[in-house]
């Protein structure tokens, strides 16, 4: 898996923000990917007004909602990043790219995100037939990609994320509904989690994403759930993001992924490069002390996960 990169996500600028462009920054003198821009393919989740209302707001350079800011050159970094998922997608890259996507609703910007990069990817891939799971192990549940296959049964979407934390929804109780019932797997990890409550979380239900069988895996990759990161309380190392890609790369084929959170400039890269050497068999150029969690927030864990794995056997073996 490679990286996916283009400039014009500088463009994106937000000033004095936890979403700016020193996160990318921070990687250096990355080599440029050839992108076309996403634009085309924004209709297949958001809204005609929305995409409108972004535009303008970007041309203004005015903040969309109290979270989430804008530039004049925010529309086309935002579009480029839907470009560089779509073409991750294509070919299997990981698109490093920002602003981030995964809480963007089809009429409504939120928690820094403009357009939902991973759920167009994922949508486009469902209208050619196939079955998608997406993973997203950004600390922040991905509300807005979760509210949108909520009823699918064609997309499956897998969150592991503090709760509470916003956006303050994504309980062990919310396995989506309709055809989509049991298509939703919500793994709450309660704050202080450290790596084995992690790992737990993926490993636990990884038999029933397997079940699934999809055709494509997206990644949704946030790193905000490192222990040194800014706006979460959860206590992950670098070396669970190793693991992380270690495991999809052993059960899973055809993976892509697009960049989520992860606000600490300095540990960015290290997270992102031990994924990327986890999911591609490589030994993690980066080491950590495990984390273990407390007593406390194993019991609070092992709660959640016992009610999941009971709601969840209605539809899947467990």
């Amino acid at each position: 898996m490679d990286l996916i990169y283009s400039k014009a996500f500088l463009g994106h600028d937000t000033g004095m923000h936890p979403e700016n462009r020193k996160r990318l920054e921070a990687f250096g003198q990355l080599p440029e990917s050839e992108i076309e821009s996403g634009e085309q393919y924004l209709g297949l989740y958001h809204t005609k007004e929305y995409i409108e209302k972004v535009r303008v707001g970007c041309r203004e350079g005015c903040a969309l909602d109290q979270d989430t800011v804008c530039s004049k050159g925010s529309f086309q970094a935002a579009v480029m990043a839907v470009g560089a998922t779509i073409k991750a997608s294509e070919t299997g890259g990981f698109a490093l790219a920002r602003p981030p996507g995964h809480h963007a609703h089809p009429e409504r910007s939120s928690g820094f995100c403009l357009f939902n990069n991973v759920a167009i990817a994922a949508q486009r891939l469902a209208n050619q037939g196939k079955k998608v799971l997406i993973f997203d192990f950004d600390g922040h549940l991905g509300d807005g990609t979760l509210k949108f296959f909520y009823g699918s049964d064609r997309v499956m979407y897998w969150s592991l994320h503090q709760f509470p934390a916003f956006p303050f929804a994504g309980s062990e109780n919310d396995i989506g509904e309709g055809p989509g019932k049991g298509f939703s797997i919500n793994v709450p990890l309660p704050p202080e989690s450290g790596d084995d409550l992690y790992i737990r979380g993926i490993r636990q239900f990884l038999p029933v994403a397997r079940q699934f069988n999809p055709d494509v895996v997206a990644i949704s990759a946030g790193f905000d759930a490192h222990q040194h990161d800014l706006l979460l309380d959860l206590r992950v190392s670098v070396n669970a993001f190793h693991e992380t890609g270690k495991i999809l790369r052993e059960n899973f084929k055809n993976l892509f992924a697009t960049l989520e959170g992860g606000y600490n400039v300095e540990t960015l890269p290290r997270c992102v490069y031990n994924f990327l050497d986890g999911i591609n068999g490589a030994s993690p150029r980066y080491s950590e002390e495990p984390t273990d969690s407390r007593i406390q927030v194993i019991d609070e864990f092992d709660a959640r996960v016992t009610q999941l794995e009971r709601n969840l056997r209605e539809v899947w073996k467990i």
